[in-house]
């Protein structure tokens, strides 16, 4: 079954069954109605090449990844980002082209992006506080949405985040309300701009209630089960210890829960922990009862809406930016419970 054939048995010209099929909205509902269900019903499949051409897009969304440790996105969260947007671009025609690059060829590859018009928007994944990549990308009129955000960038854009700050000040708020005064951060990069405001989230948290951060308490890196373990086994060979630490990754989290099985500690009762959980799919806070208190937020849900707002923008190019804030549930667990009495 073609075009042809099918535009045929409807009675409507090839222009028009085309249009329907693809969404244009000068196709009136009924005919549009009318054509899909023949499309179901004949099993007609669309010429994606033909389309492409007609449209005169790449239908592809593009994905570019450094290759250095510290931008490194390759991992469970980024996994199930692109689970999510996937999803999306699937249901829309869309296919995705991921590029592993060396940071110093970061800026060429959008500009082969560009000039060959291998893809039709990018999602930047894992941004800075001052991202270069934001203005390049305006510079270069190539659509695209953030995940994520950054501080420094005064120029509009589109961009997805969750609301950092507010996730990291509830989880110290609920650490306070515990009696804990002496409380740990183990944070990501902090010139990453989701680090940075998680920092800042906690830190509010703490000066509200009269506490002073204490720079011994305060850990940044990257978000590794090791690096968890090694900066919990740190605080803990302090004069004072933290008794509750804030942990900005679950994979960090486990790591910090092994340290403290090595110092012969339990979780909730001699040190309360909170982490931020992405809600991944294959690597689950617990089954029916979460192993830690959490704040939590779908990184799939998350692609999901890049995609959606990517897509939207490629569609509709004179369209002002936009962006969505997700805000992070507090998830009460097992890690956490009341400050140890001394």
């Amino acid at each position: 079954m073609n075009l042809k054939q099918l535009s045929e048995i409807l009675g409507l010209s090839q222009t028009t069954v085309s249009r329907a099929l693809n969404g244009y909205p000068e196709v009136a509902e009924r005919t549009r109605l009318r054509v899909q269900h023949a499309a179901q019903k004949h099993n007609y499949q669309p010429n994606i090449g033909a389309q492409r051409l007609a449209r005169g897009r790449s239908m592809t969304i593009g994905h570019v990844i450094p290759l250095s440790t510290q931008h490194e996105m390759v991992n469970p969260v980024f996994a199930d980002f692109i689970a999510g947007a996937g999803e999306r671009y699937s249901a829309c025609g869309y296919d995705m082209k991921l590029t592993i690059v060396d940071d110093q060829n970061e800026e060429d590859i959008y500009r082969d992006l560009k000039s060959r018009g291998s893809v039709d928007g990018i999602i930047v994944h894992g941004p800075l506080m001052n991202d270069p990549r934001i203005p390049l990308l305006q510079e270069l009129d190539l659509p695209f949405v953030v995940h994520g955000r950054a501080s420094d960038i005064d120029t509009p854009y589109c961009w997805v985040d969750v609301n950092n700050a507010s996730a990291f000040q509830r989880a110290g708020e609920f650490l306070l309300s515990l009696g804990h005064r002496r409380i740990g951060l183990i944070n990501g990069l902090e010139h990453m701009d989701f680090a940075h405001r998680r920092r800042a989230g906690l830190v509010a948290a703490l000066e509200a209630a009269g506490v002073t951060p204490n720079p011994d308490y305060l850990h940044a890196g990257e978000m590794t089960e090791i690096n968890g373990h090694d900066a919990m086994k740190t605080m803990l060979a302090l004069d004072t210890p933290p008794t509750a630490v804030v942990v900005a990754s679950f994979i960090a989290a486990l790591g910090v829960r092994r340290a403290l099985d090595e110092a012969g500690l339990r979780m909730a009762r001699d040190v309360s922990v909170i982490t931020f959980d992405d809600d991944l799919s294959y690597l689950r806070n617990g089954d029916r009862i979460p192993i830690f208190t959490a704040t939590r937020s779908s990184v799939r849900q998350a692609g999901r809406l890049s995609a959606d707002l990517l897509i939207s923008h490629i569609e509709n190019p004179t369209a002002a930016p936009e962006h969505k804030l997700l805000e992070a549930d507090l998830i009460i667990g097992n890690s956490t419970g009341p400050v140890p009495q001394e």
